[in-house]
């Protein structure tokens, strides 16, 4: 029997006898970004009944809904400082229904139900990947990694996997009735399973978490005008603004991994250089101290022949 399996069996029931709050009165702006994960998993189920009934416009509309309050959930939690990890199991699984399991139903009754099982395993392949992009990313919270890595995710994430699945959707909205041929729908079939790939694969996409923290007063101004401008865009225009976004998107990928291994590069530089800094520091002669040993006094080189001073 493995040896590490009593330990996680015993580190299990201890997890599961904790309270799902420390305190017994807990403090409503704990709550707040809850209510705000609820809202949008609302609004994934909504667009799932959407797309049943062949309302594709309201049942993107659902999905792109739940995508910008899980944009702001998890802001809002740090702004309270009202972080959980009742919160952090809540959002996973919600983030599994509304772009995972949502934007699945939606474009397997838009069109690639026509391809009967092909299609069908298609989108379980689509939904599987959210779920296990979900998982890997819980499980690499409590990675230790240089700060520089915030700005990257690794693959690209199931809100953004969600919007950029939906791209036949949005251009047979458009007017390009084509999309629901049999050779675009084949086509169709393959760009999903290319998102899904996406979803699970190594290459750094980029997250921009560290420029949301502090920004130039001369940017402000202009981010208003972007924010309101982006909003108008998506309620006159929404099909060709989600388009625009998505192609932008897809197009960035390559750029996001270029930058990742320019920094990763210059991170390892500069650790080389401060390990070549802390050696040319250290006294010429000087036994370094191991982890765990006590050193007193000085430690001079002994030569064969001296006495020990």
């Amino acid at each position: 029997m493995d040896p590490e399996v009593p330990n996680l069996e015993s580190e299990t029931r201890r997890r599961r006898r904790r309270p799902m709050f420390r305190h017994r009165r807990v403090p409503v702006r704990m709550l707040v970004p809850n209510f705000f994960t609820l809202l949008g998993l609302c609004a994934g189920l909504t667009s799932i009944r959407m797309g049943i009934e062949g309302r594709y416009d309201l049942a993107l509309a659902a999905i792109v809904f739940a995508a910008l309050l899980d944009g702001l959930d998890g802001r809002i939690a740090r702004l309270l400082k009202a972080s959980s990890r009742f919160g952090a199991e809540l959002d996973s699984l919600a983030d599994f229904v509304n772009f995972g399991v949502a934007p699945a139903f939606l474009v397997f009754n838009w069109g690639l139900g026509e391809l009967k099982s092909a299609g069908w395993i298609c989108m379980m392949i689509f939904a599987l990947t959210s779920a296990l992009r979900l998982a890997r990313f819980n499980a690499a919270i409590d990675d230790d990694k240089p700060r520089w890595q915030s700005n990257y995710f690794i693959g690209i994430p199931t809100p953004a996997a969600a919007i950029a699945v939906m791209l036949p959707v949005y251009l047979s909205q458009l007017g390009f009735e084509q999309m629901k041929s049999p050779f675009l729908l084949k086509l169709t079939l393959v760009y999903t399973l290319f998102i899904a790939f996406m979803m699970v694969s190594t290459i750094p996409t980029y997250s921009g978490k560290l420029l949301g923290e502090r920004i130039g007063r001369e940017w402000v101004l202009p981010l208003f005008v972007v924010a309101v401008a982006l909003v108008a865009l998506l309620v006159t225009y929404p099909y060709e603004t989600l388009t625009a976004l998505t192609l932008i998107y897809l197009a960035a990928i390559p750029l996001s991994w270029r930058r990742f291994q320019e920094e990763k590069q210059q991170a390892a530089i500069l650790e080389q250089a401060d390990g070549a800094a802390a050696a040319t520091a250290a006294p010429s002669g000087a036994v370094p101290a191991t982890p765990g040993s006590a050193t007193t006094g000085r430690v001079f080189p002994l030569r064969p022949g001296d006495p020990p001073r």
